[in-house]
């Protein structure tokens, strides 16, 4: 059954919805699909408009309702159906708190992540890492452990106009990261059920976009879903939030069309509430959830020893950190203010202190947030239910197309209102346990975000990236590679686990790529 069947009756089944595919849709639904909207309907349902738009002082909206087409007048009275109105004031109020604090430094709230509390797998023995990832495989091999993807990026950086998880950095194999990551989770499903004689199944739950939907959804049947089982594969639809003006009036961007953005990766937890998710993931089981962007083509999804890590320590909420590679580095760390997790950012703090360092010479804040997750799902479900609208809003001014008085559509020069955002890491302070791993930066995080014009976080980068990280591979498990093109199928190891038999006392030239058929490579 193809996957958006699967969940369209999903959705009706559980949520009593019809069968309109996008979830977060769905709370208006009831005029959304009447398909001839009669006259009465249209002047009644304008009439509440108008009462709610008054309360909340945003009647400009319905400025040039007269002029436009029916088809248009419909289109705008389900945008402003989508609008919740009781969130506009206290979210305007909100980001306006927000913007003033914007340049405020946090240094004298600030404290390190205490070293019982960050475990560093460069400084951890084998034996110890060993037993976080038995347990860890335990618990994929009980099908308590689910993967969610943040995919609601598009290429644009990139020149290219799709989601950017069907992006090819020109790999020998020419898999994008999508067919990367899924082939990683079917390999670790593998790992588990050799570990422990059963097999679980890793669910992946997918975040889309408004834009990224469809091609997605296009694209992973066109694939076959890569071998996963079409029921563990589960999209939903990232939200979105109204775009204001500086004097908190929501912006037009059209006659017809309330301006809107994307509500950031911590829109996740609202979406998956929306969507029913979180109820899916309770009636599987489902017990811990790896969560991450899909734009770092080395993640080790459901990393079998971060899984084991946070589930011995009873952690409800962890993160992957990278160390800092100097003071300077424009990333947000992992440190405690005001006794309470959160990510500050770099320009949150002053030189002075990001230039601080311990006794052995390492930066005092150096756990760099590389978007790389873990959470209960006990603790996912406190968020949906009680903390989600307690999260910060993130601003940024920007240039913002809008209509004008006398109906026409301007693109400013400067910026002219703001865009309101939510970021994942933000529900990190409402955590009882939290904990986090440092993780080697050249084995776990290479970002792709820019054209190669860029030179740094791009296909190249994250092309080099990886053939280092599995020639490095097959040296450990004591073959030789010449030359530095070097490719690992996931189908033939995960994470360099296994290789001994195949490289051990073998040399290879460049290019070299092992994969799931004959050996492929020069001896």
């Amino acid at each position: 059954m193809p996957i958006c069947s699967f969940f369209c009756i999903w959705l009706k089944k559980n949520m009593g919805l019809n069968s309109n595919f996008n979830a977060q849709q769905h709370r208006h639904t009831h005029f959304r699909n009447a398909n001839k909207p009669t006259a009465t309907t249209m002047t009644d349902h304008l009439q509440k408009q108008q009462i709610r738009l008054a309360q909340v002082r945003q009647e400009h909206l319905l400025k040039f309702y007269d002029e436009l087409t029916p088809d248009k007048r419909l289109q705008l009275l389900r945008d402003l159906d989508e609008l919740d109105f009781d969130e506009i004031k206290p979210n305007w109020e909100r980001a306006t708190i927000s913007m003033n604090a914007n340049g405020i430094k946090l240094d004298s709230r600030m404290q390190p992540i205490p070293e019982d509390q960050i475990l560093s797998i460069a400084r951890t023995s084998s034996e110890t890492l060993n037993a976080y990832r038995k347990i860890g495989l335990q618990q994929i091999a009980k099908g308590h452990v689910a993967v969610l993807l943040m995919a609601g990026g598009q290429g644009t950086r990139l020149g290219f106009d799709n989601p950017k998880g069907m992006y090819d950095v020109g790999l020998q194999s020419h898999k994008t990261l999508f067919r990367i990551q899924a082939e990683r989770i079917l390999k670790l499903e593998q790992l588990a059920e050799e570990e422990c004689g059963q097999r679980g199944r890793i669910v992946w739950y997918i975040m889309t976009s408004e834009h990224t939907m469809q091609p997605t959804l296009n694209y992973l049947e066109a694939n076959n879903y890569f071998g996963l089982l079409v029921e563990n594969v589960m999209l939903f639809e990232q939200g979105s939030l109204p775009c204001f003006d500086y004097d908190g009036r929501i912006i037009l961007d059209e006659k017809h069309r309330v301006a809107r953005s994307p509500d950031g990766n911590g829109g996740i937890y609202r979406a998956m509430q929306r969507a029913g998710v979180l109820d899916d993931m309770k009636r599987r089981g489902i017990l811990y959830v790896h969560a991450h962007s899909v734009d770092n083509i080395l993640i080790k999804v459901a990393d079998p020893i971060f899984i084991g890590y946070c589930v011995q320590e009873q952690a409800d909420c962890a993160a992957k950190v990278v160390e800092k590679s100097s003071p300077n580095e424009a990333v947000g760390v992992v440190a405690i203010v005001d006794n309470k997790y959160q990510v500050v950012e770099y320009s949150e703090i002053s030189q002075k202190t990001a230039e601080m360092r311990n006794a052995d010479g390492r930066l005092t804040y150096s756990a760099g947030n590389i978007c790389n997750h873990f959470f209960t799902v006990a603790f996912l479900q406190k968020i949906g239910s009680t903390y989600e609208r307690k999260l910060k809003l993130h601003v940024a001014k920007k240039k913002i197309p809008f209509v004008d008085n006398a109906g026409n559509r301007l693109t400013p020069n400067q910026p002219n209102g703001i865009k309101i955002e939510k970021f994942v890491f933000d529900v990190f302070e409402f955590a009882e346990k939290f904990v986090a791993m440092e993780v080697p930066r050249d084995e776990e995080f290479s970002a792709l975000k820019n054209a190669d014009s860029a030179g740094k976080d791009c296909p190249s980068t994250a092309r080099d990236d990886l053939h280092r990280l599995h020639r490095k591979y097959i040296e450990k498990a004591g073959g030789t590679v010449h030359g530095d093109i070097c490719e690992i199928s996931p189908f033939v190891s995960y994470a360099g686990e296994n290789l001994e038999q195949l490289v051990a006392g073998k040399s290879f030239s460049s290019p070299v790529y092992l994969s799931e058929a004959p050996m492929h490579g020069h001896l």
